[in-house]
């Protein structure tokens, strides 16, 4: 054991041993400021041996609230449920029915029960990379989750884009359609504190839970005339592991959870939000994808509600809109706030109405949506960039490092179990069980990114060989591509010609414009 480990080594009472305003006078050594349980054990001791007794704002990212203008401490643990729910189970889970499609009901439906297993210590993503690896990993991991937030809120916009065609019978081009989603989206992710956006991400689940029921009542009403169910279903390497991936951005909205458990009022509660995610999530995602793929059978579209009919894919996008909308301006809040503590973490301006407070704030926010705008309209390959971005990124954000966060904790007998205290292969070999899951977890992100980047390079390879032209033409859905048997023509396309390549994809293009493409 290392003299750092030593100094600070765990010795007060068990975590569930915290009052609303922290611990009692005798165990926190009279000092109420929220810290869990045992915290108030720890010290620094200077080089004249006087000791500096650490406090909870010390080592907060928001520091010492009281006082403050602006305080993001606010969240209660339901609401966190609730955050967690509205960013995570969205316009991802359209895609399950399709990739269930792909291998095969029974393999489909284990991908998502298992994906959406939940991680002991996911909470903690934000700190993993700082307290794994060292200044560089934070640097990494960081850069990564600014990345994945504007790629995430770039897919909302094209659930907008789809969302709005559908309502409205695509009587505008998709790029006016992704801009004119892509205001409120700007717009509602201005607020500071994630309480402001709290409230509205009730009416948020409530519209993605009942988009979903009405969209199993219309596959149902509604089923496929030649519709039948594989137990299992060979594919391609590369094709089956889209269908992995599919589910992992279907969770893969684990890497905001820091920034969630960060403005809570009592983060010792975060499990409990972790909790109710979790089982509200894996259910919702298995039955809606078995439901879909047994009433319409392996041509389900991606996404899954442009298989309906007309009438009910009005209704299911047009319930679901409201969900695709704060969805995307939470991960462009992230992104913003992720700069914003870094440049003015201990400052006046966290927690005062400062010009500048505001100015880069403003700025910041503008630059998060704009590069989701100009990433989702001007890249015609996007939501293959976004397949890669997931393969990267969301593959270590929601297994890998869950599972090597916790063998790190336990190496350093930081373990919330019985193996408390006990350090290095000791406390692995104390606890076999969670050891072997925490390591095949782990090995299971490492894997997932692996495979997923390469089969989704292939298939954007495959793409990007074929001359698109630019986006911004304003030909209706001209140069979309689709997939053979994940994607259903929202629109009229007898007067389209169709190029098919590499067996699986397709671009359509107007016919008066065959020329130039």
């Amino acid at each position: 054991m290392s003299s750092f480990e030593k100094r600070f080594e765990y010795s007060g009472p068990d975590d569930d041993v915290v009052e609303p305003r922290g611990l009692s006078a005798s165990q926190s050594k009279g000092l109420y400021d929220g810290a869990p349980a045992g915290y108030h054990g720890m010290s620094i001791r200077r080089r004249d041996s006087s000791v500096i007794r650490l406090t909870y704002a010390d080592h907060d990212v928001f520091g010492n609230e009281e006082g403050a203008d602006i305080k993001y401490k606010t969240l209660s643990w339901p609401l966190v449920a609730v955050l967690m729910i509205a960013e995570i189970v969205s316009n991802g889970m359209l895609s399950l029915p399709a990739a269930t499609a792909v291998v095969g009901i029974v393999p489909g439906v284990v991908l998502i029960v298992f994906l959406g297993r939940p991680s002991s210590e996911v909470h903690n993503m934000g700190d993993a990379g700082l307290i794994l690896g060292g200044p560089i990993l934070r640097e990494i991991l960081s850069a990564g989750t600014v990345i994945f937030a504007v790629f995430a809120t770039g897919s909302q916009l094209l659930a907008g884009q789809i969302t709005l065609a559908v309502l409205s019978e695509n009587k505008l081009c998709l790029m006016w359609y992704t801009g004119i989603f892509a205001i409120p989206t700007l717009l509602l992710s201005f607020p500071r504190t994630l309480d402001q956006l709290s409230w509205l991400c009730i009416p948020s689940c409530i519209c993605i839970l009942a988009a979903g029921l009405v969209g199993m009542a219309g596959a149902g009403v509604h089923p496929a005339p030649d519709r039948h169910v594989d137990i299992t279903r060979s594919a391609s390497f590369y094709n089956a592991f889209v269908s992995i991936t599919n589910p992992v951005f279907a969770y893969a909205g684990h890497f905001m959870f820091f920034i969630l458990i960060s403005e809570m009022k009592r983060p010792q509660d975060a499990k409990k939000a972790a909790w109710v995610l979790q089982v509200f999530a894996t259910t919702f995602y298995a039955v809606f994808a078995i439901v879909m793929y047994v009433y319409l059978g392996p041509s389900v579209a991606s996404p899954a509600f442009s298989s309906l009919p007309p009438k009910w894919a009005k209704a299911t996008y047009g319930i679901a809109l409201a969900n695709f909308l704060i969805a995307g301006s939470l991960y462009s809040h992230t992104a913003a706030k992720l700069f914003f503590i870094r440049l003015f973490r201990k400052t006046r301006h966290l927690h005062q109405h400062t010009v500048l407070g505001w100015g880069t704030w403003t700025i910041l926010i503008i630059l998060a949506n704009g590069a989701a705008f100009v990433l989702a309209v001007g890249v015609p390959i996007f939501a293959y960039l976004v397949s890669i971005a997931a393969s990267l990124f969301a593959s270590w954000y929601t297994y890998g490092i869950a599972g090597a966060f916790w063998l790190y904790d336990s190496w350093h007998g930081l373990d919330k179990g019985r193996m408390r205290g006990v350090y290095g292969l000791t406390a692995w070999k104390g606890s076999p069980f969670k050891t072997i899951v925490n390591i095949l977890t782990f090995l299971a992100g490492a894997f997932i990114c692996v495979a997923a980047v390469r089969s989704a390079s292939h298939l954007t390879a495959d793409v990007a060989s074929v001359k698109i032209r630019g986006m911004f033409w304003v030909e209706p859905a001209a140069g979309l591509i689709v997939h053979e048997n994940q994607f259903q023509l929202l629109f009229d396309v007898s007067s389209w010609h169709r190029l098919v390549f590499t067996g699986d994809y397709t671009i359509l293009y107007a016919s008066r414009e065959s020329s130039d493409t």
